[in-house]
Formats: structure tokens, C-alpha cells, sequence
């Protein structure tokens, strides 16, 4: 009996200490706090607290608007230091809860004002991929009808490039297709002005290979093909095409691909059962275009050669972006439609999944099609691996899927290999588990005149306690979660994982589970020490949950359900100990 009390005792030492542990990770933003005082208080004591604060602590709470005089939740300036000393005030004991008023923001759209007519970047989920990347250190090469610098493009940053038309250095439009797929690609954005670009923060290159009437030979597309690899292009974007298969064409892309240059191209756009050239090439990512429903757009080519499909537009909504006039070369917003308007959300794509580290070319077609949102029925290829997806492949990219580098790299970029990823306020708040952990093995301790330190024994300590929770960090790409969440669950948390709630379930946050392993596996040689471990490592997370995490379903949080799991816990314990007496003494 001395040695149950001594354990007791010792948990609740553990608990205090973490209980009082200030925490390492970086908590949010906030300058003021949230008192929530319990309804039950007088008015006029409340009143009375207000002023205490006001008068020793120099800030004057207020009600937080009209709507809050019914749960009585006050505002006052303060920071982290002055939440402590009001968190350790004889205030506590009237408040429901003292916490920071946190500050939180919304996620940046770009402040171009015809953004909201680009109905095409909401569609490839464009602003969850720009959380990670808008494509810096990325060149994108136009091969095209060269491009022009028209005002939504004075901020975008360009490389030397070359007119294989006119053989000169300047590469301007005259036809105002290329300066459109360029102004897809990486538009100058958040500058008020105009419409975005997809990889904004990406350098063009503009190789001007077709005329002003819109027609350019292989000769010239193949030799523009060598000069970005040659000149520090990541990624090629052609839109454009046509019939008859090139050998010289088709050794330009295998010689851009071996320097790890993407290789992006236009379908085509005669509604016909393949892809045009050079999109038809091996290696050369083929790009078919849908509508603002997402519906293949008529005129796309699909079928043989179609790797993915992205929005190209159609006569009820067009694709938006900065060009020129032809026959005036003046600046204008036009809207344009056709596989050519595709293929450069994917190359800009493209742009994004490159800034994100991954190299080969095939990898990056790798995750432009694994992370493309499938389409069930497409038994003509209308949409290759699905409809693109910007903030997808991005993650995907991230998340290391393609090499083991990339997965060391996505560990790293995730945070699991920071320490501060893990303690208290990452993925796990670390210490309370190790608590248990060690909680659990300290409660055994005291009772090891009873106990066999077996694997048995072992494996219901953590089962009890922490579970494998290290697990429950853990998010990878195109795996459910569930197995994670439940191998990482200790016993009393079993109940989180089953009905999806945060709080605990007071079924399996009990000694009633425990008490029927007992039962079940009493006359068991080995896992009757299961069920005894799993009883002392449950009544060590159950208390050590009592303090600094108290949530019971139907219980609230407070002292009602401190009480639950505090007497719980002692229950499990004293359970263990009864359980254990004399086993060790019939073992053979």
C-alpha cells in the first residue's frame, strides 16, 4: 500500500512539472487576451475583478462587443507576460479560460484588379501552391511569336533571348499570341495593375520562332529548342503544333531533356483523336484544354498522346491576360481560347514544382500527373492524368515522393527534423506523452516486486500511455490517415480516433476496457501482462490528461472532468496493483 501511495504521489509530481513547462515552439500572433468569466459569478464580482486588473495591472478589460455580455468574455491589452501572471492570479478560479486573443490573417490573393476574371487560376487551385512558391529562380522559355514587355509585364524579370524569324536579339511580338502565353506563365502580379501570372516570380525567355501570321518551320523551332537548354532554361512552353513528325525536332527535345529541361506543348486544336507535334513526342508533356466547367473544350485535340488537361477556355469564358494588338502593337487585355492557353498553366506549373527541388523532367511529369485531379470516366483520354493541379503538385513536390533526396528534403521542409516541430505546438505536443511514457514506467517501478519486466509487459506500458505517437505527425502523400492516427493513439484515445472528436470519450478514457483485458486475459501465461501494463500505462496518461488536458465528451473541461479522469486513473492503478499480487509467483 506504501508504494501505490508513493506512485500517486510521484504522478501527480509529473504532472505539475509538466503542467508548469513553458513550452519551446513559437505560439501565434496576438497583443490582447480573452478572459471568459464563468456565468455562475455575480455581476457585481465581476465588476470588482475588472477593476482589480485595471488597478494592478494597468490595462482595462473590455466587453468585446455587444454580443458578448451573455458569456461575459472580456478583452485586455497584453502579451505572453502578463497572460502568465493573470493565468496565476486568484482570478482563475472565476474565469472559464484566460488565453491569447490570437491574430489571424487571411491568405493572400493577388491585388490585380481583373484577378477575379481569371477564372482559370481558381480552377488549377493556383493560391494554395503560391503558400509554398511563385516559381523563383526558374527560367520559362516562350517559343512562340516572341513577346513583348507590355505594361503587366514591366515588373517580370527576362532573360537574353533570340528571333530565329528575323535572326536578331530582340524577340518582340508582332502577332500577340506569345506575349499572352507568357503573360499566363509569370504576368507581373500583386502590382495592381491588370491581371497574375502562375509563376510570377519566374524569368521568361522569348524565342520568337513564328511570324507575325502566326507560322514558323521545325528548322527553327528545333534550333530555339537548343538555345534555352544551352542558355539556362528549366522549363519549355510551346503552343504551338502541327502534323508530320521531325527527327531534327525530336533530337532538339531528347538533347533539352538530357540537360533536364521540362518540355511542355499545346495538344492541338482540331478536335481530332491525338496530339499534334511537337506535343506527340515522347518526353513532351501534352497538354489538352477544358472549358470553365472543367468539360473538355471543343476544339481540343485528346486521345493518343494527351498527358494532362488544363484550362484553355471557350466562348462562354475565355482566358485573360495583358498582349498586344497586332495591327496597332498597343497594350491590351484579351481574352484568348485554344490548347495554347493550356499549355502554359502547366509549364508555369511546371516552373513551381522545379522551384520546389525536383530536377528530372520525368519526375516533374511524375507529379504534374500524380497529384492531377482524376477524372472516373474518360475512356477517350479527353484529360490524360486529370485535370491539373497547382497547390497539389506543389505539395506533392514538397512532400518527397520522387527520390529518397526528396523525401529527406520534405522531412526537413516539414519541420519533422526540428525539435521544435515536435515539442509542444508542432505535430505532438511531445513532453505530456513522454510524461506518460515515463509516468507508466515509474507506477511499474513501484510495483516490480509484483511485475516481470516482460515484452508483454512493455508493450501494454505504451499501449496504456502514449501509444506510438510519433506516428501521428506523420502525413504522406496519397496514404489514408487513419492508420496513423490509430497506431499513434494510446488506449484511452482510441475513442478520439473512432468518433473523430478531439475530446475524450469516457468509455475508453475509464478503467472499464482495462478492467475487461483483466477479466478476458487473467488465465493467459503472457497476456495477462499485457492487460496489467495496459491498466498502469492508462492510469498514467489518464492522469497526467486530468491535468494539463481535461476534455471528456459530455464532461466539458473543467473540474468535473478532471475529477473523471483523475479518479479514473487512480481506479486503473489500484486495478494493476490488485491484478499484479502473487503473479509473479505462479510464473514457471
Amino acid at each position: 500500500m506504501r508504494k501505490w501511495l508513493l506512485g500517486c504521489l510521484f504522478l501527480v509530481g509529473l504532472m505539475f512539472a509538466i503542467l508548469n513547462f513553458s513550452g519551446l515552439a513559437k505560439q501565434g500572433e496576438f497583443d490582447s487576451l480573452i478572459i471568459d468569466f464563468k456565468e455562475n459569478i455575480p455581476t457585481t464580482e465581476v465588476s470588482q475583478e475588472l477593476a482589480d486588473i485595471k488597478l494592478k495591472y494597468e490595462h482595462q478589460p473590455n466587453l468585446n462587443s455587444i454580443f458578448s455580455i451573455k458569456d461575459r468574455t472580456y478583452i485586455v491589452k497584453g502579451d505572453r507576460k502578463l497572460l502568465k501572471k493573470l493565468r496565476h492570479s486568484p482570478l482563475i478560479k472565476d474565469v472559464e479560460y484566460i488565453e491569447p486573443n490570437y491574430q489571424y490573417r487571411k491568405f493572400d490573393t493577388p491585388n490585380d484588379p481583373y484577378y477575379s476574371k481569371q477564372w482559370n487560376f481558381r480552377s488549377i487551385n493556383v493560391e494554395s501552391a503560391w503558400r509554398e512558391t511563385k516559381g523563383s529562380g526558374i527560367v520559362v522559355a516562350v517559343i512562340d511569336t516572341g513577346v513583348s514587355k507590355v505594361p503587366d509585364l514591366k515588373l517580370t524579370e527576362f532573360v537574353k533571348g533570340y528571333d530565329f524569324v528575323a535572326d536578331r536579339d530582340r524577340a518582340d511580338d508582332d502577332n500577340g499570341h506569345g506575349t499572352h502565353v507568357a503573360g499566363t506563365i509569370a504576368q507581373s502580379t500583386n502590382n495592381n495593375y491588370g491581371t497574375a501570372g502562375i509563376a510570377y516570380e519566374a524569368k521568361i525567355m522569348p524565342l520568337k520562332v513564328l511570324s507575325e501570321g502566326g507560322g514558323g518551320t521545325v528548322s527553327d523551332i528545333a534550333e530555339a529548342i537548343k538555345y534555352a537548354a544551352d542558355n539556362g532554361a528549366d522549363v519549355i512552353n510551346m503552343s504551338l503544333g502541327g502534323g508530320g513528325e521531325s527527327k531534327m525536332m525530336q533530337e532538339a527535345i531528347n538533347y533539352a531533356i538530357q540537360k533536364k529541361v521540362v518540355v511542355v506543348a499545346a495538344a492541338g486544336n482540331a478536335s481530332q483523336n491525338a496530339a499534334s507535334y511537337p506535343a506527340r513526342y515522347p518526353n513532351v508533356i501534352s497538354v489538352s484544354a477544358t472549358d470553365s466547367t472543367g468539360a473538355k473544350a471543343d476544339y481540343s485535340n485528346y486521345g493518343a498522346g494527351v498527358d494532362i488537361a488544363a484550362p484553355g477556355g471557350s466562348e462562354t469564358g475565355k482566358i485573360l491576360q495583358n498582349t498586344i494588338n497586332p495591327k496597332t502593337g498597343e497594350s491590351v487585355f484579351e481574352g484568348f481560347q485554344g490548347t495554347s492557353m493550356a499549355a502554359p498553366h502547366v509549364a508555369a506549373v511546371a516552373a513551381l514544382v522545379k522551384a520546389s527541388g525536383v530536377e528530372e523532367p520525368a519526375e516533374v511529369l511524375q507529379v504534374l500527373k500524380q497529384s492531377a485531379r482524376k477524372v472516373a470516366e474518360d475512356n477517350k483520354n479527353f484529360y490524360g492524368a486529370g485535370h491539373l493541379d497547382a497547390g497539389a503538385a506543389v505539395t506533392l513536390a514538397l512532400k518527397g515522393k520522387i527520390t529518397v533526396n526528396d523525401f529527406f528534403r520534405w522531412l526537413r521542409d516539414s519541420g519533422y527534423l526540428n525539435p521544435g516541430f515536435w515539442i509542444d505546438g508542432g505535430a505532438i505536443a511531445v513532453l505530456p506523452k513522454l510524461g506518460m511514457v515515463v509516468g507508466s514506467y515509474l507506477l511499474a517501478w513501484f510495483l516490480k516486486s509484483y511485475l516481470p519486466f516482460t515484452l508483454s509487459l512493455h508493450g501494454g506500458l505504451i499501449f496504456g500511455s502514449a501509444g506510438l505517437f510519433a506516428l501521428q505527425g506523420l502525413y504522406l502523400f496519397d496514404l489514408p490517415q487513419w492508420p496513423f492516427r490509430l497506431f499513434g493513439s494510446s488506449l484511452p484515445e482510441l475513442g478520439n480516433v473512432v468518433f473523430g472528436t478531439s475530446s475524450f470519450n469516457p468509455i475508453f478514457a475509464s478503467v472499464l476496457i482495462p478492467f475487461l483485458l483483466i477479466a478476458l486475459l487473467a488465465s493467459h501465461r503472457t497476456w495477462k501482462w499485457f492487460a496489467i501494463g495496459t491498466c498502469v500505462g492508462t492510469a498514467a496518461c489518464l492522469g497526467i490528461s486530468a491535468i494539463i488536458d481535461p476534455a471528456v465528451w459530455g464532461l466539458g473541461q473543467q473540474a468535473i472532468a478532471r475529477g473523471f479522469l483523475g479518479v479514473n486513473a487512480v481506479l486503473c492503478f489500484a486495478l494493476a496493483y490488485l491484478a499484479s499480487q502473487g503473479e509473479r509467483s505462479r510464473e514457471v
